[in-house]
């Protein structure tokens, strides 16, 4: 298996993967079977990355968000069927009343979206809005509440799976509301701590740790960090960073009951959502599922300026793969379609 995933990850890497930039994991439940780190977590003082090197994950965030969300439920603090109009103490300008938590959890909510990725136009949108509200400002959650309670709902709740990061920021707003925590905090306390995960957190994007890398988009030849266009500290649809070995912890220690219970964590992985039946791809309560050869995986993914990203734990052989990417224009996913081949 070691020198099938490094042949897929070399094949790659010379053809569509080529000018990566970060890391590439593949562990199994007692040992690392292929690791592979590229390019520079620092260009201008070429500082290579290396496996331990911390990486902004983006949208991969939401399922440390789905996690907190469940372990509430665990606590007999809130429920899938609890109302967001009854958790929250914002107005809640035009979300539909009937919108529960189990509809943010699966993206069936329908919530009119700050960051429409269904949009034609999606990238000239969220420019438009961080020129008007700049990347500094994106601090608290409730920041966003004057972007997206404006907004109209997109479909009616539970009529089908549509992505949302609007979604987790709501589901954020609840974390905060029945702890009485910032979100990034109860995160730490309860998934980041427990889990030793030991370089990953919200780290604010003008005081990354020793070890982190920049995220780089290309303005013509020049390369240029991703700190205008991302929050100044990630919320709980996106921001988070970690690293390949974290990631390996993560879900070891979901899978060993170190956050949920056994019963909570049926209904994470269970279909929850359609999101392609020819395809075999679902959604549990923030996580995505592939079924192919009758073998299920589990995944979250990420991507934005300076970020893609993905990592996925595949049930039967218990084996974590992990890919970060610090650079624009690179799409890792390719590699997740090639290890489902392989692995299911």
């Amino acid at each position: 298996m070691e020198k099938i995933m490094r042949d897929i990850f070399t094949n790659w890497i010379k053809g569509e993967g080529e000018g990566f930039s970060g890391v590439f994991s593949v562990t199994g439940p007692d040992s690392v079977m292929y690791q592979q780190a590229c390019g520079y977590r620092n260009i201008a003082e070429e500082l290579p990355n290396t496996i331990s090197t911390a990486f902004g994950i983006a949208s991969g965030t939401k399922l440390f968000t789905a996690l907190a969300i469940c372990k509430l439920i665990d606590e007999n603090k809130l429920s899938l069927e609890d109302k967001l109009c009854d958790l929250l103490p914002y107005d809640l300008g035009q979300v539909d009343k009937r919108v529960m938590v189990f509809h943010l959890l699966t993206h069936t909510s329908g919530v009119g979206d700050y960051i429409d990725e269904d949009a034609d136009d999606c990238e000239e949108q969220l420019q438009a809005l961080r020129d008007k509200y700049p990347a500094h400002l994106w601090e608290r959650l409730d920041f966003y509440l004057r972007m997206i309670t404006p907004l109209p709902p997109k479909f009616e709740p539970g009529e089908r799976f549509g992505y949302s990061n609007a979604g987790f920021i709501w589901l954020g707003l609840v974390i905060e509301a029945v702890c009485g925590l910032s979100y990034q905090q109860f995160v730490h306390d309860n998934i980041i701590a427990p889990c030793q995960l030991t370089h990953t957190g919200f780290y604010r994007m003008d005081s990354l740790p020793r070890n982190s890398a920049w995220g780089y988009t290309r303005n013509k030849e020049e390369w240029r960090t991703n700190i205008f266009s991302m929050p100044a500290l990630g919320g709980s649809d996106g921001g988070i960073f970690t690293c390949a070995e974290d990631l390996d912890k993560l879900w070891r220690a979901v899978f060993a009951h170190k956050i949920l219970s056994e019963k909570m964590l049926v209904s994470f992985f269970d279909l929850q959502a359609m999101i392609d039946e020819e395809c075999g791809e679902s959604y549990g309560l923030g996580v995505y599922r592939n079924l192919e050869n009758g073998n299920l995986s589990y995944y979250a993914v990420g991507g934005d300026s300076g970020v893609d990203f993905f990592t996925a734990y595949f049930r039967q052989s218990k084996i974590v793969i992990s890919a970060l990417c610090n650079v624009d224009d690179i799409n890792t996913f390719p590699l997740l379609e090639e290890s489902f081949a392989v692995l299911t």
